[in-house]
Parts: structure tokens; sequence; C-alpha cells
């Protein structure tokens, strides 16, 4: 049944759900610099670069409450904006991003994106960088993607077997597999490879160039997800 199912298997039937921030583009110093203005704002140590992505995690708000004990969250938003707003840091597409949307459109693949960003920034970077031609529908502003990642699934009529969520962080992973599909942790965001790995991914790559070569080298992509290849170094 197994292989009946891989051999009638084409790329058209998948999907795709893509995490924003360090999936698709490069928003991590935007990120700590605006982390830091908060910091700063109520008299916190700031963070440097590698020990923000060793620590970060989703939902925010249960890493802020961390740092920030006590503080009300839409305070903390609300300062986190102002810092956001002030910082000159660049958010570029991440190489290899837009060649792998364009591989899985050429492919006649829907894709999705599912990102905790604000809706504002969110489509104000789409639309800047010409990403959201891409995608069906997104879902940004997003706290916690498990509430709603079944609900995306089912509107969609997508089926679970062929669907994958992409992302850089363990709550991507953890997403996925709330919601009965695939994962794909990529390494160019926020976490390390040995924190995606502790979530079981379905595949893990450095980058979206090794994703897209992985998949060309399959004659059914199902197959890709048999195993999880963890021999690539970071």
């Amino acid at each position: 049944m197994r292989t009946e199912e891989i051999s009638q298997d084409t790329p058209s039937d998948w999907s795709w759900i893509f995490d924003w921030s360090g999936t698709l583009v490069d928003d991590l110093a935007l990120v700590v610099s605006a982390t830091n203005y908060v910091m700063r704002h109520y008299g916190k140590p700031e963070w440097e670069r590698e020990a923000f992505r060793r620590s970060f995690r989703l939902p925010y708000n249960e890493f802020y409450e961390e740092c920030l004990e006590g503080v009300d969250l839409s305070e903390l938003e609300t300062h986190f904006r102002l810092g956001f707003d002030l910082s000159d840091d660049p958010v570029p597409a991440l190489p290899h991003a837009r060649e792998f949307l364009e591989f899985l459109r050429g492919h006649g693949c829907q894709m999705y994106v599912l990102t905790s960003m604000s809706t504002l920034d969110f489509h104000q970077q789409a639309r800047d960088l010409q990403l959201d031609q891409y995608f069906s529908k997104t879902y940004s502003g997003v706290l916690d993607k498990r509430d709603v990642i079944s609900s995306i699934v089912s509107d969609h009529g997508i089926d679970s077997s062929r669907c994958v969520f992409v992302g850089d962080m363990t709550h991507d992973v953890e997403t996925a597999h709330h919601g009965g599909i695939l994962s794909a942790g990529v390494l160019t965001g926020y976490n390390h490879r040995a924190v995606l790995e502790s979530v079981d991914p379905s595949y893990l790559v450095n980058d979206l160039l090794e994703f897209r070569q992985a998949l060309e080298q399959v004659s059914n992509w199902s197959q890709l997800f048999q195993h999880n290849p963890t021999q690539t170094e970071s």
C-alpha cells in the first residue's frame, strides 16, 4: 500500500506552509535590536546575538515573561514596536528563499505563511520583498501556531500526508506535529541544529538550497521524508 501511494505522488499534490522570520527572511538583527530597546527601557541587560538565538522561543510571550516578569504583554509590545521602527537594520530575503518558492510554484504547489510576526510588519515586508505573490493565503500575528494549524489544513482541504511546515524554530516543528503534518527544519534562523533536532523534524537542512536540491534528486517527494537526515554540518 505504501509503495502504491508513493508511485502516485506528484509535486502538485503538495502544500507548503512557511514560517516567515528566519525561514524566508533574515530579521534576526532587527528583532535583537528591538528587543534590546525594550530591555534598556526596563533597565535590563541587553542580549548578544548568539545568546538571544539560544534563548529565544515561541510563543514569544513566554520568553518575554521570563525576561521581564510581570510586564504586561501589550505594554511590552508597544515598546517593542517603537524599537522596531527606530532600528535601521535591514530585513532581506534569505539566500535561496525566492528560488525555492519559484521552484514550488513551478511544480503547481499551494503555499501559505503562518507567522507570529505582527500583521502590519509582515505585509509590509512581504510587499517590499515581492514575496507576497507566492502565497494562496497568509496567517500573521499568531501567538501560538498550534492553535490554528488544524483549521488551516481543514479549511484548505489539504492532504496532511503531503503537507510540510517549513520553519527555523522548535515551535514550528511542534506545530506541525500538533497538526499531523510533515515538518522541515531549516538552520538559517533562530534555533541551532541541536535545538531543532530535539523535537524530531521530519527533515532537517542547512538552507533552502540544500532542500531544493534534495527534492530534485528524488523521484517522489514522499521518499524524502522516510528518514531524518542529520549528517550536514552547521
